[in-house]
């Protein structure tokens, strides 16, 4: 049957995927069409979905992932059968590393062809086992009938738990297969409702809380709604707040009880070990947040673990409570049960988080001190509620911790988990698609050439756009660690391009600075224009 033949029979496959998107609250998506998803752009136009085109695979997801994570909804990637999910890997791995919501549809070969090894365009046996151990869920449809369900369950899990990337493979042959009824037949599934907390274990929480002499919070990426409930059960407790990376932003780094990003230094460290009750809350207590200390905290006191995936309330360090439950509610829930605290243990709370931030402000700069007027500058020109979008890079392992930010979905970062380079460019792109909120992107040098490529797809978009280039000619912090371990410089200083005149030549603009006071005009007049502007910052 010809693929018009099969449309005339109701909507085509393609077209209930995408009108089931935008049920489930999608507005864009990131994806290259190859040969193998014409009939699946068949279904694009009309809609409502916005389309963005990056340069790369990996681009896409890394656009997706900016997306979701500043827009709180999953990013969406259309990809090609074979090389288009290969491509896609390491970006899809990095979602799943941060645990961050994102639904890539691929094409797969025909139905018939299925691991028959006949040499088929883009043919990859067992697909699906590339992607197998970063999906928290995939699907591989075998008929068109299937999609209203696969979709359904890919955006509960996506939702109601531990999120991170769903694959769902749709066969060739399928996108323009018919399916029965009408459009306006094909809705959304209601979003379940998230696991509460047992009130036993509430109680008991509140009891411990309410006991402590000397309680900490700590938040982490799971925590990510959680700013309020946390800060108003803070106050009540009197009890310092410490975020992971994943969690910078979530209590606003102004409040005199929020001890910031500050968990790898040793101050913190022992302060969070000489706790007699520790709440720690969507944290999977990692070593990416003690500065790559393998070595995991030594509790002196009780600890409570709050997460929404089981598996995570004994990652890393076993709970004396553990509370498996959304982490807004439950915090919610706490701070209702809970009477305030007297003035005095809030005063001495908030002069020991000044203390700590004081102390750990020591170990920030060493080494790194030509770096410090940067980050001053940075925090100057960046909206209250703008978002930093960073790579892994010598500037950014300073923004981590000295840089303060106001509100959630301020911190996106590679530089936890995965750790991947090329992160920045592709993630910004994303996150100014989703939010009308300010993005500034901090690459380095050797982590923009992974993925130089997609500043075209900012210049479609005209997105006044700032992406800082730290550039030091080379990996600088592999470098650096060579130099501490006396191991000879090898593969790490690199000749970079001349980024002003690439940016020029994608149609961007383009400038170049080597002082710290030149930030933030820059930046300003960045803001300022239509289309991203790509400033080079020459490494003191």
């Amino acid at each position: 049957m010809q693929a018009s033949d099969q449309r005339a029979n109701g909507p085509s496959c393609a077209q209930v995927l995408m009108h089931l998107l935008r049920q489930y609250g999608v507005d864009t998506v990131f994806g290259i069409p190859g040969v193998h998803t014409i009939e699946l752009y068949r279904g694009l136009p009309g809609s409502g979905l916005t389309h963005i085109t990056p340069r790369h695979e990996q681009g896409a997801a890394f656009m997706a992932d900016g997306y979701a994570r500043a827009s709180g909804k999953p990013g969406v990637c259309f990809l090609i059968t074979g090389p288009g999910v290969t491509n896609a890997a390491t970006a899809m791995a990095q979602a799943y590393s941060d645990s961050i919501p994102m639904l890539v549809i691929s094409a797969v070969n025909r139905r018939e062809d299925l691991g028959l090894g006949r040499g088929r365009l883009h043919e990859l046996p067992r697909q699906q086992d590339v992607s197998r151990g970063f999906c928290i869920w995939q699907h591989a449809l075998t008929s068109a009938a299937q999609l209203p369900e696969v979709l359904a369950h890919a955006f509960q899990v996506m939702r109601a738990g531990r999120p991170g990337p769903v694959h769902i493979e749709i066969p060739i042959d399928l996108f323009p297969a018919p399916m029965a009824g009408a459009m306006e037949d094909y809705r959304a599934a209601p979003a379940a409702a998230l696991p509460a907390a047992a009130p036993r274990a509430l109680e008991t929480a509140a009891d411990w809380l309410s006991e402590a002499r000397k309680p900490v919070i700590l938040l982490g990426g799971g925590a990510q709604e959680s700013g309020k409930e946390a800060t108003e059960l803070a106050e009540k407790i009197a009890a310092p707040v410490f975020l992971s990376l994943a969690a910078k932003g979530v209590v606003d780094e102004r409040h005199p009880l929020c001890g910031g990003a500050n968990l790898s230094f040793q101050a913190v460290r022992d302060r969070v070990e000489q706790a007699d009750v520790v709440l720690a809350v969507g944290t999977e207590l990692a070593e990416t947040d003690r500065n790559l200390m393998r070595e995991n905290y030594h509790f002196q006191g009780k600890v409570i673990r709050v997460d929404i995936d089981p598996a995570q309330l004994v990652c890393n360090a076993n709970p004396d409570l553990a509370i498996c439950a959304d982490a807004r509610a439950t915090l919610a829930q706490l701070a209702a049960l809970l009477p305030d605290t007297d003035q005095q243990r809030v005063q001495a709370a908030t002069a020991d988080v000044a203390n700590l931030i004081a102390t750990c402000r020591q170990e920030w700069w060493p080494g790194s001190e030509s770096r410090f007027p940067w980050v001053q500058a940075l925090r100057q020109v960046l909206p209250e509620d703008g978002i930093l979008v960073t790579d892994s890079t010598q500037l950014a392992y300073n923004t981590n911790h000295a840089l303060p930010l106001y509100q959630a979905r301020s911190h996106i970062t590679c530089t936890t988990g995965y750790g991947t380079l090329g992160f920045a460019l592709p993630a910004a792109i994303g996150a100014a698609l989703a939010s009308p909120r300010a993005v500034i992107g901090l690459i380095g040098d050797g982590g923009l050439m992974f993925t130089l490529g997609e500043l075209a797809a900012a210049v479609e978009r005209q997105l006044s756009l700032p992406i800082l280039v730290w550039n030091n000619s080379g990996y600088g912090e592999i470098r650096d660690f060579m130099d501490e371990a006396a191991v000879p410089q090898e593969g790490v200083n690199l000749r970079a391009p001349d980024f002003v005149a690439l940016a020029e030549s994608f149609g961007a603009a383009g400038c170049r600075i080597s002082q710290a006071d030149e930030l933030a005009p820059a930046i300003t007049q960045a803001f300022a224009r239509k289309g991203p502007t790509l400033i080079e910052i020459s490494a003191p």
